[in-house]
């Protein structure tokens, strides 16, 4: 507060005012003036201020939604402690799941189920066996299936203790929502064994579950799943319907612009002068900056763009096996932050802090604070995402224009006409929180808000593209440069590959990137001997890249090293034909076989698939007779489909088994590690 910094005038005693001295002195009679005017102006300004405001129809208002488990890993006694009776656990890999059960939790409160957010990961949960002591208690369960089937990192233990045990939970409500795409084969494997799992353990099923599909429209599959799950929760609970629709601020604002420079944070992702004071060891929350030691194009025409980039990470005590990713932390483009600020009147340079409204909660600020709103659009926000509808709902009741308005809400809505216009104008437009704003032009909402808002930015993965063996101190990554034309004529970039396109060492100086490693399944066999074969269009041989390097680096040393065979395909030879020279020299080395395909370069496109179906008879004496190993990397909606129903089809005939028989021998062959995906939709 400015008067906590007024100091008395007079250092001394004052002197006595005399009889017939006046009342009021001329300096008195300035200073009421000036007051009389401050007070006339601060009360007009405001009142023309409130007048300029959009009037909204339910007001946004502080909750007391608890957003993560106490700090003690006792979700029980902060509900209790409370009064709460709702508990939304989320299994989350990119921060969807985490979103979706913030989302639950605060609608809770409209159905008078005050409702926390918990980490499986930071609690206890062999305490949902005392959640039925808790009345009208009720725990949902938000959760990603990643990887080939697996849970995400936070649930993993979670998942193996109800999978693992034999615990008695009679009288525990709940229900499951799961996040998948269609387009992988375990589609929600995790939602859906979760939800068999607790009904096997004696646990209630409140609602049904719901099966979300990122391949589609997942929004629209999550919002039409609860709109349906909280009548069926009132009527299980007897509780009475919803009462009118409350826009809750999880956040207040604090402007902070006497905070020393030395506390703010410019872009770390936990730790305060992280970026500065480099310590091992590093992970998600600690990363390393690797400086970009080469940076060149592949692709020798065309019209697109693919880097292979070389990361330095000497020093880092980082460890890499060939077929692991390397996940980088992007910046956004400077452009589109200067351009959002721009349109929420807002200045950039400001150092604030939003700060829980739940005293409670151990997640006091959506992202490190304090900061400013520069380096939050920056560093830690999506501001490319393609908005969900409840962030248009909210944007809606900043809007003066009363059509403007109806348009949001229409699109925030589960009408058909909604979802339709939703589906048409957000997603398939492509329109980011910039492009909103721009075609909204009466939707002038507070930076803090949007802030509030977006999700966190989250690193980008890439698999990478060289051996340890033979790379001990780098990591190398091959990544195609995302552009395109949307339809409503804007260009779209992706975040990662403009940041890294961007990132050139020249004159001896190396730009550096936040990385860290993540394990993975994707292996070589652990015999040498094991013969292996690769199925890697595009951008998809970068793993296979890594996994020859190893091979002919054993083949080097003198070891024996089974045949290695790999189905390359591209568009055309002379144009995106990438690491030729590398690959063909491997095959006159004896290393490698290689089948490649160029789509274009005939009048009747070729792909992978095809070959693979020229070679039944290869494909089974490795992986029938051999035993070898089957690696796919790539697109997962089209040539992963593909190439795993080829696969069935050459085990059918070859190897005299029914189509029944060769789905069993793939499943196998995965339970083995013998057949591995690397995909992505």
């Amino acid at each position: 507060m400015a008067s906590e910094h007024l100091t008395d005038g007079a250092a001394g005693a004052s002197p006595a005012i005399g009889v017939d001295e006046p009342f009021l002195g001329l300096l008195d009679v300035a200073l009421l003036s000036m007051l009389i005017g401050g007070a006339a102006f601060y009360f007009l300004h405001s009142r023309k201020k409130k007048e300029e405001e959009p009037a909204r129809s339910y007001s946004i208002q502080p909750t007391t939604v608890c957003t993560t488990s106490a700090a003690d890993n006792s979700f029980i006694k902060k509900l209790k402690a409370s009064g709460r009776s709702l508990v939304v656990f989320y299994g989350s890999q990119t921060g969807t799941g985490e979103e979706f059960a913030g989302r639950l939790a605060k609608e809770g409160i409209r159905y008078r189920l005050k409702g926390m957010v918990a980490d499986p990961e930071e609690c206890d949960m062999e305490e949902l066996l005392q959640l039925k002591d808790i009345n009208n208690s009720l725990a949902v369960f938000c959760l990603a299936t990643y990887g080939e089937g697996d849970p995400t990192d936070n649930a993993m233990e979670f998942y193996e203790w109800i999978a693992n045990g034999d615990v008695d939970l009679t009288r525990l409500n709940y229900a499951v929502f799961g996040l998948g795409n269609k387009t992988y084969e375990h589609y929600n494997k995790v939602a859906i064994y979760v939800d068999k799992r607790l009904e096997e353990l004696g646990a209630n099923r409140v609602f049904e579950l719901g099966l979300g599909d990122d391949d589609a429209n997942i929004e629209d599959d999550f919002i039409t799943w609860k709109d349906r799950f909280w009548p069926a929760v009132c009527d299980y609970f007897g509780i009475e319907g919803g009462g009118e629709e409350v826009l809750i601020r999880q956040y207040r604002l604090l402007e902070q612009p006497e905070v020393q420079l030395d506390r703010i944070y410019t872009g770390e992702i936990a730790r305060l002068h992280s970026m500065q004071n480099q310590r091992p060891p590093f992970d998600a929350k600690n990363p390393f900056l690797a400086p970009i030691k080469v940076n060149r194009e592949l692709h020798k025409g065309g019209g697109r763009s693919c880097m292979h980039i070389e990361l330095g990470i000497d020093g880092s005590k980082m460890r890499y096996d060939a077929g692991d990713h390397v996940a980088l932390y992007p910046v956004n483009d400077k452009g589109l932050v200067e351009k959002l600020g721009k349109l929420c009147n807002a200045d950039l340079d400001t150092v604030f802090s939003l700060i829980n409204t739940d005293t409670d909660s151990s997640k006091k600020h959506p992202f490190p604070c304090p900061t400013t709103y520069r380096t939050a659009l920056t560093h830690y926000l999506e501001i490319t995402a393609i908005p969900r509808t409840h962030i248009l709902k909210e944007l809606a009741e900043y809007c003066t224009d009363d059509n403007e308005k109806e348009l949001l809400r229409n699109m925030a809505s589960i009408n058909p006409e909604g979802k339709e216009k939703y589906q048409s104008w957000i997603q398939d437009a492509c329109r980011n929180i910039v492009h909103i704003l721009e075609d909204i032009k009466s939707c002038r909402p507070p930076i803090d808000h949007v802030c509030e808002l977006l999700p966190r930015l989250q690193p980008r993965y890439y698999s990478i593209s060289s051996s340890s063996k033979l790379h001990p101190t780098d990591v190398h990554v091959t990544a195609v440069l995302v552009e395109y034309k949307t339809a409503t004529g804007r260009t779209n970039k992706g975040v990662a590959t403009t940041y890294l396109k961007n990132k050139q060492p020249l004159n001896g100086e190396k730009d550096k990137v936040p990385v860290f490693i993540r394990k993975s399944q994707f292996r070589l066999p652990t015999r040498s001997e094991t013969p292996i074969i690769m199925v890697g269009p595009g951008t998809g041989l970068a793993p296979f890249r890594g996994f020859i390097q190893e091979r002919q680096f054993l083949r080097d040393e003198g070891k024996t090293v089974g045949d290695s065979i790999l189905y390359f395909g591209c568009r055309n030879r002379s144009e995106d034909y990438i690491y030729r020279s590398e690959l063909e020299d491997w095959v006159k080395k004896g290393t490698l076989n290689l089948k490649a395909a160029f789509s274009r370069d005939q009048e009747k496109k070729v792909y992978v698939q095809h070959l693979l179906e020229q070679d039944s008879d290869l494909i089974w004496n490795v992986i029938g007779e051999k035993k070898g190993h089957f690696y796919i990397c790539g697109d997962a909606k089209n040539m992963a489909v593909d190439v795993r129903n080829i696969l069935v089809k050459i085990l059918s005939t070859k190897g005299n088994m029914s189509e029944a028989d060769a789905v069993q021998y793939i499943k196998k062959m995965e339970a083995q590690k013998r057949y591995s995906a690397d995909v992505w939709s």
